[in-house]
C-alpha cells in the first residue's frame, strides 16, 4: 500500500457512495475497444533496490568526457561552485512566493538585485524576474506591446529561435492576433531590412528580432528600430545568449527586451527550469507581466523591499491581468544574481571575450577544412556560427561521436534551404583540443570517386 492511496475497502465504500457495483460498471460508458482488458506489456514489477541498481548500471555507461558544440539557445558555461552552495540554503530553496514582505526580505532583495543587474546589462529602465524562459518571455513581450499600442499584429524575424517562434505562434493562435515573418539576407544572416520595411504597417504593434540571432549573427538594431518606430510599432529584442551582453552593445534602441538568462549560472538540466526576463522602458512598466520588486523604507527609516507591481490575476481583477504566469523564478534568478556578483562587470566582459575568441578560433579552424564553408560572414558573430559541409552531417557526425564529440545541430529541420548547414557553438569550456579533433574529423571525408 506504499504507493496506493486507497485500500480495497475504501474503494468499495466509494463505489457504493456513487451507486456503482464495481469498477467495471463505473467505466461501462467507455466503449469496449478503448478499455484495457489485460495486463500491460511491461516487465514485471521490481523492488526498490532493483530499480536503484538498474539506474546505477545505466548511469555507469555514461561518459563524462564528451565535448559538445551544441548551442541554439541552451549554452554550456562554467558554473561557480558557490552558486549551489548558496541556493541550497533552506531560506532560499524552500521559500515560495514573497507575498509577506516582513518575512521574505532576503528573497525580495535577491530579486531586486537581479532586476538591477539585468536593467544595467540590457540598457533598459526596469526589469522583472517572472518569466518561465526566453520563449515565453518573447511571447509575453508581444502581448505587452499589443496592450501598449492597442494593435493586434506583430512582425517576427525568421532568424529568431524556431522554438521561440513556435511558442509565439501558439499565443497568437489562441488570442486571435496575427503575426508575419520576415526572412534574412543570405550573405549576412541578418534580417532583410527591405522585407521588414514592407511588412511593418500602421497596424503593427511590435517588431520582434533576436540578437545575436539564431545563426549567432549580431543584428543592426538601430536600423531595425528606425523601421519599427516610423510606423508606431514597438521594437522587441530577444536575447537567447545573455553572456553576449559582456561585449555586444546593449539594445538601447529597443522598447522591450526579452532575455533568457540561463547562461548566468543556471544548469542546462535537460532543458529547464530556465530563467526568463522582460525589461523595458519605464513608460511601459504597467503593462509588464509578472512581478516587480521595489525598494522602500520602513517606519523606522530602514531600507526594505516589497512587491511594487504584480499584474497577474491573483493580485488584481482577472480582466485587468497582463499574464497568468504565476512563478517569480526566484531561485533561478538567485543563481543568475550570484553568478553576476561573482564575475562582476569586468569579469562578464572578460568571459564574453573568451567566448568570442574561442568561437573565432573554431570558425576559422573548421571553416578552413576541405569541403567546408562558413556562411553569413558579412556581419559580426558572437559564439555561434553556421558551417556548410559537402558531406552529409550524419556522416561526419558519426566520426565525431567516435571521439566523444557532439558536432553542430542540423539547420534543415527549420531552414530547408540550408540543407547541409549546421549551427556550431564554442564557449569558454570548449577545449581547443576538441576543436582541432573536430576539424580533423571533418577533413577525413572520403574523396568522391
Amino acid at each position: 500500500m506504499r504507493y496506493l492511496p486507497k485500500s480495497p475497502a475504501e474503494r468499495v465504500q466509494m463505489l457504493a457512495a456513487i451507486g456503482a457495483a464495481s469498477v467495471d460498471e463505473l467505466f461501462a460508458m467507455i466503449p469496449a475497444e478503448y478499455r484495457l482488458d489485460g495486463d500491460l506489456k511491461i516487465p514485471r514489477q521490481q523492488a526498490e533496490s532493483e530499480i536503484v541498481g538498474y539506474f546505477k548500471a545505466q548511469g555507469a555507461k555514461n561518459s563524462t568526457g564528451y565535448t559538445s558544440f551544441l548551442g541554439a539557445g541552451a549554452y554550456r558555461h562554467y558554473k561557480p561552485v558557490i552558486i549551489d552552495s548558496l541556493v541550497q540554503r533552506g531560506e532560499f530553496l524552500t521559500s515560495y512566493t514573497p507575498y509577506q514582505a516582513e518575512i521574505t526580505q532576503g528573497t525580495l532583495q535577491a530579486i531586486f538585485e537581479f532586476q538591477t543587474m539585468i536593467a544595467e546589462l540590457t540598457g533598459m529602465d526596469v526589469a522583472n524576474a517572472s518569466m518561465y524562459d526566453g520563449s515565453t518571455g518573447a511571447a509575453e513581450a508581444i502581448r505587452m506591446a499589443m496592450r501598449v499600442t492597442g494593435r493586434d499584429r506583430s512582425v517576427v524575424a525568421r532568424t529568431t529561435h524556431p522554438e521561440y517562434r513556435e511558442v509565439m505562434a501558439t499565443y497568437a493562435q489562441h488570442s486571435g492576433t496575427t503575426s508575419a515573418e520576415v526572412g534574412y539576407d543570405r550573405e549576412t544572416g541578418r534580417v532583410d531590412l527591405a522585407a521588414l520595411e514592407s511588412a511593418v504597417t500602421g497596424e503593427t504593434a511590435a517588431v520582434l528580432i533576436q540578437s545575436p540571432n539564431f545563426f549567432g549573427v549580431v543584428e543592426d538594431i538601430a536600423a531595425i528600430a528606425a523601421i519599427a518606430h516610423a510606423k508606431g510599432a514597438l521594437l522587441i529584442v530577444s536575447i537567447a545568449e545573455a553572456i553576449s551582453l559582456g561585449v555586444v552593445r546593449p539594445p538601447v534602441e529597443a522598447d522591450i527586451v526579452s532575455m533568457e538568462a540561463q547562461s548566468f549560472g543556471v544548469a542546462l538540466s535537460y532543458g529547464g527550469p530556465f530563467c526568463g526576463v522582460i525589461a523595458c522602458k519605464e513608460q511601459y512598466v504597467r503593462q509588464m507581466p509578472g512581478r516587480l520588486v521595489g525598494q522602500t523604507t520602513d517606519g523606522r527609516g530602514y531600507r526594505g523591499f516589497v512587491l511594487t507591481l504584480a499584474t497577474r490575476e491573483q493580485h488584481i481583477r482577472r480582466e485587468k491581468a497582463t499574464s497568468n504566469i504565476c512563478t517569480n523564478q526566484a531561485l533561478v534568478a538567485l543563481m543568475a544574481t550570484i553568478f553576476l556578483a561573482v564575475y562582476g562587470k569586468e569579469g562578464i566582459r572578460e568571459l564574453a571575450g573568451h567566448n568570442l575568441a574561442k568561437a573565432d578560433y573554431a570558425a576559422r579552424t573548421l571553416g578552413s577544412q576541405p569541403g567546408t564553408k562558413l556562411l553569413f560572414t558579412g556581419a559580426p558573430h558572437f559564439h555561434e556560427f553556421v558551417l556548410e559541409t559537402g558531406e552529409a552531417p550524419g556522416a561526419w557526425g558519426a566520426r565525431l561521436l567516435e571521439q566523444e564529440i557532439v558536432g553542430g545541430i542540423e539547420l534543415k529541420r527549420w531552414y530547408p534551404e540550408l540543407e547541409r548547414a549546421t549551427l556550431w557553438c564554442a564557449t569558454e569550456v570548449t577545449p581547443r583540443e576538441a576543436i582541432d579533433a573536430a576539424a580533423q574529423a571533418l577533413a577525413a571525408a572520403p574523396v568522391p570517386a
